[in-house]
C-alpha cells in the first residue's frame, strides 16, 4: 500500500497542508556487491527502496519491512548511512505536501528472490555499480554513502 493508513486518517483532518514524516530507505547489496533498486510505479524512476516509519515502529525494522514488501528480499540491517531531512516538500498529484526526514541504512541480502512484490515498483532488480540506471541524486548519494567506510553523514546548516 503506498499511503499508510495513519496518514490517511491524518489527512482527514489536516487536508492538504504539510506533513513532516520519518522515512527511510535501505542501500541492499547482494553477496556479488550489485545493489537492489526498483523502479518506482509514480514517476517510473529507478531509486533504492524506502517507506514511512509506522507509529511506534522503529527505523531500522521499518527498512526490513520496506525492502521485502516492495522486492521480496529479506535484508538484515548493517548500518546507518546517513540522516537528512529532504530540502524540498514532496507534493503530490491531488495536492497533499509532505516533507520527510530519511535516516538510510545500509542492508545484506539474506533471502529472497528480487521481484515486483507490491504495487509501489513496475520493477525491480540487482545492479552491478558500474552499471546503475539513471536516478535521482537522492539515490546515488545513500549508494556513495553505503559504500564509504566512514561515520554516518548528516548535512548541517553550516554545511548545506
Amino acid at each position: 500500500m503506498a499511503t499508510p493508513d495513519f496518514i490517511q486518517a491524518l489527512r482527514e483532518t489536516a487536508g492538504h497542508q504539510l506533513l513532516f514524516l520519518p522515512g527511510v530507505s535501505a542501500v541492499v547489496f547482494d553477496d556479488r556487491g550489485r545493489v537492489l533498486l526498483g523502479r518506482r510505479a509514480d514517476n517510473g524512476r529507478w531509486a533504492v527502496i524506502g517507506g514511512i516509519v509506522e507509529p511506534g515502529e522503529q527505523p531500522a525494522d521499518c527498512a526490513v519491512r520496506e525492502v521485502y514488501e516492495e522486492t521480496a528480499v529479506r535484508v538484515e540491517v548493517e548500518r546507518i548511512v546517513l540522516v537528512e531531512t529532504l530540502r524540498k516538500p514532496v507534493v503530490y498529484p491531488n495536492g497533499d505536501q509532505c516533507q520527510f526526514m530519511d535516516v538510510s541504512f545500509r542492508c545484506r541480502a539474506v533471502g529472497g528472490e528480487a521481484r515486483v512484490n507490491d504495487d509501489e515498483s513496475t520493477e525491480v532488480g540487482w545492479f552491478e555499480l558500474d552499471a546503475l540506471p539513471e536516478m535521482k541524486r537522492f539515490s546515488h548519494l545513500r549508494i556513495e554513502k553505503a559504500l564509504a567506510d566512514e561515520p554516518a553523514w548528516f548535512r548541517t546548516t553550516a554545511t548545506s
